[in-house]
């Protein structure tokens, strides 16, 4: 926490904090930016990161979910427009989950699921399975697909945590039986464009 307090908080330190958190290519030196700003001493940087994400173009999804985190960690409240994932979206600051355990139950349901299956067959998969889960979730939070998984019925918690589990083989070996995966999770052929359409969405 101290690396990312400095004692001296000047306006050359605020503003080249605030560069790197618009314009530095690579993402991980943005997230590390916007962990900074959140112990930042001035009330212009809430400003400041709500003018970004609301006007900013080609924002990265992840990048704008930790901004709304930083955010949040300020203390800032209201609403706030963006566009998420080619979509216009409006979400409460304060509601921005901070953890895996402010997610809505069903987030959690779904890799819950997927880490049951996967336990027997590699002990590591459950790991990446969580990973995996973690950054899709930052991508998709406040999307019409984020809305559809939380607020949708264990049909679709069953259809996303097959699809997670499709991924995810997909990820660590490069290939996956879609008919096992399919019958494992109970994706019958009624739940089969449910299922194609949460594939389509991680």
């Amino acid at each position: 926490e101290q690396y990312l307090k400095p004692k001296e908080q000047d306006e050359e330190y605020v503003a080249q904090v605030l560069y790197i958190m618009k314009n530095h290519p690579m993402i991980d030196q943005q997230l590390l930016a916007l962990e900074r700003s959140v112990y930042i001493q001035s009330a212009e940087i809430d400003d400041e990161i709500i003018d970004w994400l609301e006007k900013g173009v080609d924002i990265h999804p992840v990048v704008q979910f930790h901004a709304l985190q930083s955010l949040r960690k300020r203390g800032v409240t209201g609403k706030i427009e963006l566009m998420r994932m080619g979509e216009q979206v409006e979400l409460e600051i304060e509601k921005t989950p901070l953890s895996m355990e402010d997610f809505p139950s069903a987030v959690t349901q779904i890799v819950e699921r997927v880490e049951s299956v996967t336990e027997s067959d590699d002990p590591t998969l459950p790991h990446f399975a969580r990973e995996l889960w973690k950054q899709s979730i930052q991508f998709l939070y406040g999307t019409t697909s984020f809305e559809w998984m939380i607020n949708g019925d264990e049909e679709w918690v069953d259809c996303y945590a097959a699809a997670l589990h499709v991924v995810l083989l997909l990820t660590v070996y490069g290939k996956a039986d879609d008919d096992f995966i399919r019958d494992t999770y109970g994706i019958t052929e009624p739940l089969r464009f449910r299922y194609e359409q949460a594939c389509r969405t991680l």
